[in-house]
Order: C-alpha cells, then structure tokens, then sequence
C-alpha cells in the first residue's frame, strides 16, 4: 500500500481560468487575494481533500457565505401544447425525488446514481463555462441581462442571440404539483382558468399589435420604460396585458432551420422548444412583494407548494438548475451563478424560498438526455454536504473545482454489470457524518493512556471512589437536583400518557400474582393487598426522590425465594416470621446506607456486557416461560377433551314445548326463555372452550402489540397517527382483546383484584412490632446473617438493571445516580419492613420496557429521511402515575375484574420478547444458526473472527444455563445473587482467553486491566484491520459518499 499522503492524479488538468469569475456589480472584484501563503502552483497539486479543507477552514467575514440548508429544483425546458415553459422535473432536499411522467406524481425519494460521465462533463462545463459569483440581482429579468452580457462579452454567447438565450431563460416556470391541480379535474374547468387563458391569448395578439421590443418589469420598485412614471402604477396598455406578458422575438433564421434538419441528432421541428411568438412571459422576473411593502401585484404573486413547505428546513435556501435544449443554439452554454444576497423570484422555484444558486445549461437539439444527466449531477452535488458549503464560501472558479474532485475522491463506483441502473437505493437508516470530511485527519497519539480515559468515563457517570463518607451521594444529588423540574415539564407528551398505561397493566398484573405466590410462602401474612400498598408506597418514594426514575420497582424470584426460606426457618424455631423479618429489613437497610457511605457502587463498573446481557437475557427468558406456562396451567385446570357435561335446558312445567325445543338453549340462555337447568353439572358453566380461548387471547395480545408497536414504520396514515398508535400498541391490544373475550362470554380466568384496603391476615396490623414473646432478644441480631445474603441480593438486583438502564446506546443526557438509588431504596426497605410489606427491587424487563416505551427519534423533515434514535424522554412522573394508580387499583375492582388473564399474559409475553430486542448476546445466539452468507452485517463481525465470537457466545450461553438451574431449584435459588457475582469473576478470567480489542468489541473493557504498551497494541490494530486511504481508492471502485453512487 502506497504512502498515506499519495493521492490518485485525476484525468484531468486544474486550468486556473485567467478570467474573472465574479460577478458584475460585486464590490469584492479586485479585492485582496485570500491564498496568503498558496500560490496557484502549490494549490493546483494540492489534493483536492485538503484544497477543500483549506477553503472551509477560512473565517466568514460576513454573513453572506455563511451556508444555508438547501433546497434544489431542476428544471426542464419543454413545449407544452402551444406553449414552451420550464417544467420542474427533480428535486432534492436530502434525497432525489424525479416526477414520474407516465403516473404524474412523485417518486419515492432515493439515494441518487450518477453516471461517470456526467460528472465529467459537469466538471469540464465548469472549467469552460461561465461562473458569477456574488452576482447583485433583485428578478430574473436582471440576472437574465448580466448573465446574456457576460457571455457575449466572453465570446461563448453571439450577439444576436442574446435576445433569445434571454427570452428563453424568462419563460414561465410550471411546477409539479400545478399540474396535479390541472388533473384532478380533468374535464370541467374553472372560470378562473378559462378566463386566464382568455386573457393569455388577449395578451399575445395585443403585444403583437403593440410591437413591444423592450421586456417590462412588474416591479413595483422598478423604474418603467423611459418615459414612464417610475412610481405610478403600470400604463394603460401593460395593465391591460394582465399577468403574463408576451415578448416577441425574431423567428429561427433559416441558417438555423437548415442546420437543424441536417442534424444526425435533431428531432422532428415541432417538439423543439423554439423560441416564437406563443411564448407567455415567466412571472419569475419579479421581485416578490416584501411583507407590508404595499405593492399591486400582491394578489398576483406565484402560490408555492405551501404543503411541501413544511418538509423544508428552517433558514433553507433554493438552488435551481435550469437545462434545455434550443434551436437557435450551436454549441453549449453554461453559467454558474451565486447571488450576493438570496431572493425570491417569483414562480422559479416550487416553495417560496430565496434562491441563492442557478445553473443554467442550454444546449443545440439532440442533448436533453445528456444535460438531464448533468442537471442531476449538479443538483446532487449541491445537496452533498461538503460541495454545497464550498459553494458559499468559494472566491473563484478552482474552489468549486476542487469541491468537485473532493466529491469525486469520495464517492462509490458500482460495476455496470453488476447491478441495474433503474433500481432505485433507498435511503440508509443512518448517514455517517461528514466532518471527517471537512478537517484534516488527526495524527495518531503517540501513547494513550487507556486507564486514565476510563476513570475519568467513570468518574462522569458516579462510579468512582471519592475518598469520603457519602462522598458519591452528595455527588449524585449535586448532578441530579438542577434536573429536578425538567424531570416533570419533559412529560407533557402523549408518549408519556401511553408509556404510563401500559406499564400500569404491565406492573400490575405481576404484583397480583407475586402477591399469590406470597401468600402461599408466607402464610397469608403477605398477599395481593400487601404487595399494591408496597408498590404505591415504594413507587411513590423511588419515583419522587430516585436518581434513576427510568428503573422501574418491582417483585423479583429471588426475593420470593428469600421470603419463602425466612417463613420456614421460623416455623421451625416457633418464632413469628414479621417480628423476625423485621430486624432483618432493618440490618438490609443499615448494610444498604453502609454501602452508600462507603461508595460501593462503584463497584457497579466491573458489571460489564457480559454479566448484564446474561442477566437481562435471563429474566426475559424467564418472562417468556412464565407467560407459556400459566397458560399450560390453564390448560391443565379445564382440558379441552372434557366428559359428558351434564346440564340439558328443559321447557318450563306446563309449556307445550318439548324437549327437543329447549336443548338448543346453552347455560347462559336457557333461563332468559323461562327453562330450567336440569343435570349435575348445572352449578357450573362449560369449561372446554376456556383453553382455547385462553390461547387466543394471548397470542392475540401478543401479536397486537408487536404488529401496532412496529406501526410507526408503516406506508399507511400521517405520521402523528401511527406515533400514536405505536405508543399506544399494548392499551390498544388489551381492550381489543378484552372485549373480544367478553362478547364470546367465554367464562376465562380473570384478574382478581382485592376490593378493601386492609391486612390480609385479621391478626396482624400495619405496623410490625419490633419485639414479640415468641422471639429471643438475640433473634434481632443473628438476623444479620441472612440480611447479608438478603443484601447481596437486593443490590445485585437493583445495581444490574441500573447499568442496563443508564448504558450509553440509550444516550441518557441527565446522568445517573447509583448511590442515590441504593440510598433510596434501603429507606425503602426499612419501611416495607416497618409495615410488614414486601420488598420491592428494580425489575429488569419492566425497565427495559419502560425505556423502550419512551425512546425519542428525530422528526423526519427531507422526505425519504429516516428517523434516527435521539436518546429516551427523562422524567419520573410516569413512574409516579404508574404507582399512583397501582395504590388506588382497589377502587377500580370492578372494572379490573373484566380483564381476562390470558391477555395479560400475552403483555408478559410481549414484554419478554421485546427486552430481548437490542441485546448482542441475543443477536450472536442467533447468528450462530445462521450461514455465513446470511449473517446480518453486524459490526463485530467485521472486526472479530467469526470462531471467536462463537467461543465467546458459548461461554457466556453455558454461564445462562447454569443461572438458570439455579435459580429453578427451591434448594438451589438461594445461591443466584452469589453467581451473579460469580460471573463477573468468570468475565475477568475471559482476559486470558480473548485479546484487549476483542473483549473491547464483544463487551466492555473491565478497570484495572494490566497496562500494556500503546504501540504494541496499536501495531496490533493495523495487522488486524488495515486502514484504507480513501484517497487511493477512487479509481479502485471502492469509494463511499454519503448519500451519492456514481
């Protein structure tokens, strides 16, 4: 590989013009030379990268080569019935849309395909060509003059066709959606347009009659013809010719007539847009009336597409390229025109944005395929991010040459044999940026001190020891507190509204059930009332002081498992569990805040991708199983294959009736026709269809939110609705399929939600007694032990699902708060054990799902530009409102109470699945079956051999499994907080069996790591994935641009 600072010679020469480029009336002509320390000799065999840099890398010394976003039109000459006009026939904002002639709209916008050649020849039209730059034009009609002027005086332009090239340039502008207006009807016509084209035709046959040679500006500012008032109001014979004024003009001469059929390219004469009398004026020569200036022609003025004006970007400016083909042409011309200051004028472009750039390319018959090509070749360049700001800053015309070599060094060569040219690329996802682009590339550090960068990531996010008691506490608070009450204003949104509804089913169902499950673990001394006034009391307090809102409180397995040992230890010593249990949440809570005085939480940094992704994939298994299994377990409970049921509908005594007439009656309806229920199983409804509906309600769940959830991506309805009804997915899912079950009146499983606030055990109050007869006074202190497993478990829970939550793809922007949560929570605790509730710990996948629920993306504004993930919304009053209605759920019993469970196991279901979503581990569990030639282009598989990260994916699969056998076993479970920390040691040990940059690729690099050499590891790096000079490789075919193949 040659030297880095090679560059590929071009096919071509950089001719520095000896004319002047600029602009008549520019007062920079003749200024002082901007190339201080450059002569034109050291620039010409500069490469052009640097050349552009150079440009960019100037200072704006005022405001008028400060870029705007742009918005291009490229337009056509063509003859329309008697008529020749410019017809739009492109545009770009990010992407190419064309106008599809055969269906008369617009195509879908897509990344644009240059041919070679027409990049050639834009360039060879630029280095030959007239280029103004700061031109000083107010209309058209002025800019039309100097443009005519200053090719006649360059020799390109004939003198006696200037009037033509002029005339032509002036010609009305019809945009696209104009002649969708023209189609919607296309028989009855209004009688605004009969009357237009009435007074179109009184305005030719009276300019024939007038013999007008001179144009007329409709100006208001502008002075008339001479002898005219220049501040009254148009003559008497201009204001009879209305809007669209004809100039006549000379036909074709018979030179020109001659040539034109001798012409091997020429066409038949009458598709020519020849310039003749039956043209109609361009109101593009006007100035368009400023707000408030006062002027007549107001009602007169060009109507924009105000409807596609919203897809513009604030501040855009427009750039217009204007190519045809006429008669009276014998070679090409081409100008390159800025404006000095953006103006409207009039109808030349389809929005009512200033115009800062024009192109204008007119040529003899036989060219309009080739010109179409190279307005499109300069319209995409004008829509590149770099050419288009060396377009305002350039002072001559070797600036925009060498903004085009720099797009040409950066873009992609596609074979022509290996793909078709008529297929249309979609836009990317996601553009790369370009400002590698625009600065020189930085030279390699000579020694990176990889452990100095991470403690300083570290000491951002919290992580770091402070060397003082609560030291990471006060920090927390500091960095959280000036986010407080944006924490409440950034929840005005309807996002908001659904992430809230749907984590309040999402959290209430699992507390229900959790409560269940205690209740059988405990006793009854903890149940469902207990487990929602745990959760309102827990939700309120997390949610109001947290550092993290985003994690969501929950019952977890492990705590379960935990409750469950205590209660039978207690039953053996013949002691009472809630006193016990007690003193234990008291020593949790003491340990938790020793924690926090101490900074333990950062140790939160050694819970790397490996430990995280194993545990989060874990629960999300376990979600997906519990949801399977509780409908099994419905199945179990009412089979399918049932015996006889034994209940007939009998006649009523003394009805003539038989038997026969009533047995088609079921168990709902026999009574409503006065029969009677006859059979030993008439106490009861059928059951055999419970297990089926069962499934369908939970598949339809399921289904319902996945399909809804991906609707925002959808080809149907505005954006603001399929927003909506993705936000809204899972509420939309659960109703749905609610009412579905209550219409059938199907008798399945519905929630049970208690109906009055008190203990479920009438022997125990809300508050626990801190001593009882049947206890020891050294039962308070032995129960330090097991608040020392108890401990390891709640903060393995809550401080693993904190690092899912705050990882750096969710590009959080208001920091995070591990030891102010840890804080928080054992203040929790001690009340839960106060009041003898359960204790609540983050839950995983109810927080992932709460993230999921409130990620942001960027409005789509360019039309084919893709949303792109802008961070999640930051707030805590959807953790509050979701606990809030959890406390008052007893209140809301009987409309509750008509949910079927089923359907909330399809939401378990659905949440399971979707926090699988965005998982790596997931992603490389499925790659590995999957050929290699179907394998998704996945970063690391770029960058890391494909054996390896197999080997990686089978370590960290195997240590799944083992959690998972753990945790399955009553005797076992116990363990699981002690083998999450067992995983992190196995990930340490990981370092002997992968290299630096693997692990920094598969997962993240763990602290503390033996430091090694810079240059070795650098050296490394380059024998592992050699860098490509971008520069080398533009005639190698492998170039790529932002949005631009060629």
């Amino acid at each position: 590989m040659a030297e880095k600072n090679e560059y590929i010679e071009l096919p071509w020469t950089m001719n520095s013009s000896s004319g002047d480029d600029e602009a008549p009336k520019d007062p920079r002509t003749g200024g002082e030379d901007f190339t201080q320390q450059f002569t034109e000799n050291d620039f010409e065999v500069t490469p052009p990268a640097q050349r552009v840099q150079f440009i960019l890398g100037e200072d704006v010394d005022d405001g008028t080569h400060v870029s705007h976003p742009l918005f291009s039109e490229m337009g056509m000459l063509v003859k329309e019935g008697d008529e020749i006009e410019w017809k739009e026939t492109a545009r770009w904002i990010k992407f190419e849309e064309d106008v599809e002639e055969g269906g008369n709209r617009w195509s879908k916008p897509h990344v644009a395909t240059l041919s070679l050649h027409s990049l050639f020849e834009l360039r060879r039209l630029l280095v030959n060509g007239s280029v103004m730059l700061d031109m000083e034009a107010q209309n058209l009609e002025v800019m039309a003059d100097l443009v005519c002027d200053h090719m006649v005086s360059a020799g390109t332009l004939p003198p006696g066709v200037k009037d033509k090239v002029k005339d032509a340039l002036l010609r009305r502008h019809r945009h696209q959606h104009e002649y969708a207006k023209k189609t919607r009807l296309p028989i009855i016509r209004s009688l605004a347009d009969m009357r237009n084209h009435s007074s179109s035709k009184i305005e030719e046959h009276s300019a024939s009659i007038l013999g007008a040679t001179t144009p007329i500006s409709l100006t208001a500012s502008e002075p008339g013809p001479p002898g005219s008032n220049g501040n009254s109001s148009l003559s008497t014979a201009a204001g009879a010719m209305g809007r669209f004024l004809t100039v006549p003009s000379g036909k074709p001469s018979n030179r020109t007539l001659e040539k034109k059929s001798n012409s091997k390219h020429s066409r038949p004469a009458q598709n020519l847009p020849s310039i003749t009398e039956d043209m109609v004026k361009s109101p593009s020569n006007q100035s368009m009336a400023r707000p408030g200036s006062g002027t007549e022609l107001s009602e007169q003025q060009h109507k924009g597409n105000t409807h596609f004006m919203r897809k513009i970007p604030p501040g855009a400016e427009a750039s217009n390229i204007l190519v045809g083909e006429v008669d009276f042409l014998e070679r090409t011309l081409s100008c390159f025109i800025r404006l000095s200051q953006a103006v409207v004028l009039g109808d030349l472009t389809e929005v009512p944005v200033p115009t800062r750039f024009v192109f204008i390319l007119l040529g003899p018959p036989g060219s309009q395929s080739n010109f179409h090509e190279i307005g499109r070749a300069m319209a995409t360049l004008m829509s590149d991010e770099i050419f288009h700001e060396v377009a305002y800053r350039a002072r001559k015309r070797d600036h925009l040459l060498s903004g085009v070599d720099e797009f040409l060094d950066a873009v992609t060569v596609l074979p022509p044999g290996e793909w078709d040219p008529t297929i249309r690329i979609e836009p990317p996802a996601a553009i790369p940026s370009q400002e590698i682009r625009k600065r020189p590339p930085e030279l390699p550090k000579e020694e990176v001190d990889e452990e100095e960068e991470e403690a300083r990531l570290r000491e951002e996010n919290g992580l770091s020891r402070t060397g003082r008691l609560f030291g990471g506490l006060i920090n927390d608070i500091k960095r959280k507190a000036p986010w407080y009450i944006s924490d409440y204003k950034d929840a005005l949104s309807m996002q908001c509204v659904a992430s809230w509804i749907f984590l309040y089913f999402a959290c209430l169902s699992p507390i229900i059930t959790f409560g269940g499950l205690l209740a059988e673990a405990t006793g009854k001394h903890m149940a469902a009332m207990e487990s929602l006034v745990s959760g309102f009391v827990c939700g309120m307090g997390y949610g109001l002081f947290s550092g993290q809102p985003l994690t969501i409180l929950g019952s977890t397995g492990p705590v379960l498992v935990f409750e469950s040992i205590i209660y039978e230890f207690c039953q053996k010593m013949g002691w009472e569990y809630m006193t016990f249990r007690f003193w234990i949440g008291m020593w949790v809570a003491g340990i938790c805040i020793v924690l926090t005085a101490i900074d333990a939480s950062a140790l939160v940094c050694y819970i790397t991708r490996f430990t995280e992704e194993n545990f989060a994939t874990l629960i999300a298994f376990i979600f997906i199983y519990k949801a399977i299994e509780n409908v099994m377990v419905i199945g179990k409970n009412f089979p399918v294959n049932q015996g006889i049921y034994d209940c007939v509908c009998t006649p009523p005594i003394g009805s003539n009736a038989s038997v026969i007439d009533y047995a088609k009656y079921n168990w709902n309806s026999c009574e409503s026709y006065n029969g009677t229920l006859v059979g030993g199983d008439c106490g009861k409804p059928p059951t055999e269809n419970v297990f089926l509906m069962s499934l369908v309600l939970c598949a339809g769940t399921f289904l319902i939110s996945t399909v809804l959830k991906e609707f925002k991506n959808a080809l149907f309805f505005p954006s603001i609705v399929r927003q909506y009804i993705s936000d809204f997915s899972v509420l939309i899912a659960i109703f749905a399929m609610s009412f579905f079950d209550y219409s059938l009146g199907v008798p399945t499983q519905k929630l049970e939600v208690p109906n009055e606030l008190k203990p479920t055990l009438s022997t125990r109050g809300w508050l626990i007694p801190p001593f009882a007869e049947k206890n020891p006074w050294w039962s308070a202190i032995i129960a330090v032990f097991p608040a020392l497993l108890g401990t390891i478990l709640i903060f393995m829970d809550q401080q693993i699902t904190a690092v899912i939550v705050n990882r750096k793809e969710n590009k959080l922007k208001k920091g995070c708060g591990y030891h102010l949560d840890l804080f928080i929570l054992s203040i929790l605790i001690a009340i839960c054990s106060m009041m003898g509730l359960p204790w609540f710990v983050a839950a995983t996948v109810l927080s992932i799902n709460h993230v999921n629920s409130l990620k942001l993306e960027s409005e789509c504004s360019a039309p084919g530009e893709k949303p792109q993930f802008l961070g999640v919304r930051e707030q805590r009053v959807t953790h509050i409102l979701i606990f809030l209605t959890i406390g008052v759920s007893v209140l809301l019993t009987p409309l509750l109470g008509n949910i079927p469970m089923p359907v909330l196991f399809g939401v378990f279901l659905y949440m399971g699945v979707a926090s699988l979503k965005g998982l790596q581990f997931f992603d490389r569990i499925l790659i590995m079956f999957m050929p290699a030639k179907y394998q998704p282009d996945y970063m690391f598989l770029r960058q890391v051999p494909i054996k390896r990260v197999h080997l990686f994916t089978m370590i960290q699969l195997a240590c799944l499994i083992i959690l998972w056998l753990i945790k399955s076993f009553s005797q076992t479970s116990i363990l699981f907080p002690l083998m999450l920390v067992v995983m992190i040691g196995i990930r340490k040990a990981l370092d002997l069996v992968f290299t630096r940059r693997e692990l920094k690729i598969l997962d993240d690099i763990m602290p503390e790591m033996t430091k090694r050499a810079a240059a070795d590891d650098l050296h490394k790096l380059d024998a592992e994935n050699p860098k490509f000079n971008t520069s080398k490789q533009l005639w190698r075919g492998y170039l790529t641009p932002t949005e631009t193949s060629v």
